[in-house]
């Protein structure tokens, strides 16, 4: 069916004249399927690949938030690094530092962060690279000591998963007030078949309820606040408010 559908796709957008330019097409598959015919259109086969990136965030056959991350830090590493004349100089104020700091370096790190799966693991990675970074602007690292709280205060930061938080919830209101969107749909699809046998893994969607759970709230009450801003506005900062519990 899969092959049926490829060339039936080809076969439609060749009739306004679109080409599918086989060499530069990719085929992930997500748990099921492995084993199946490999996708072709005409004689070419489709490379089957099991991560590749689109507009700018990593997909993998795991959901790709753990390449998507590492590929995140590595960006952020390299922008902060064409930074260092001015975390080393002398003329300009901490805040001053702090802002660039934010809107050139942290903001490219949390590309996409709206929709990770977060894990402790994961969100330690994070803050100890953002931590990493904050000593060098303020030239506290070692044998020099202040705590990670100590730390946040002096250069105005929150902890990295609070920051996660909110941008998810802002970004999930908006989309929910929104009158229709793909994006919305998927908020509610579930994709068909059987579930394998065990404890399902925890995914980003399951995250969510979770974390709507902490609050007394269910998915259908965050559907119907989301329309009115100033509720939501508070309900995201509830929601952020729990981050120290789990």
């Amino acid at each position: 069916h899969s092959r049926e559908k490829t060339s039936s796709l080809a076969e439609e957008g060749g009739k306004v004249g679109l080409k599918v330019n086989v060499p530069k097409t990719k085929e992930m598959r997500v748990r099921y399927g492995q084993n199946a015919l490999t996708n072709s259109i005409g004689e070419e086969d489709i490379e089957r690949v099991n991560t590749f990136q689109y507009l700018g965030s990593i997909l993998s056959t795991n959901g790709g938030t753990d390449e998507d991350i590492q590929a995140r830090i590595s960006k952020s590493n390299q922008a902060f690094a064409m930074l260092r004349n001015i975390w080393k100089s002398r003329s300009l104020s901490l805040k001053t530092k702090i802002r660039i700091f934010n809107t050139n370096v942290k903001s490219v790190l949390l590309y996409a962060s709206e929709t990770w799966r977060m894990t402790k693991g994961l969100q330690d990675k994070l803050q100890t690279s953002v931590n990493k970074k904050l000593r060098y602007i303020t030239g506290i690292w070692w044998p020099k000591k202040i705590s990670n709280e100590e730390l946040w205060r002096k250069t105005d930061q929150e902890p990295i998963i609070v920051t996660i938080k909110r941008r998810k919830w802002q970004w999930i209101g908006h989309t929910l007030r929104k009158e229709s969107s793909i994006t919305k749909e998927a908020f509610e699809w579930n994709p068909q078949g059987q579930r394998k046998k065990g404890r399902p893994k925890q995914s980003w969607r399951r995250t969510i309820h979770e974390e709507l759970h902490q609050i007394g709230m269910s998915w259908n009450e965050a559907k119907r606040t989301a329309h009115n801003r100033v509720r939501w506005r508070a309900t995201v900062e509830a929601l952020c408010s729990t981050w120290n519990e789990k």
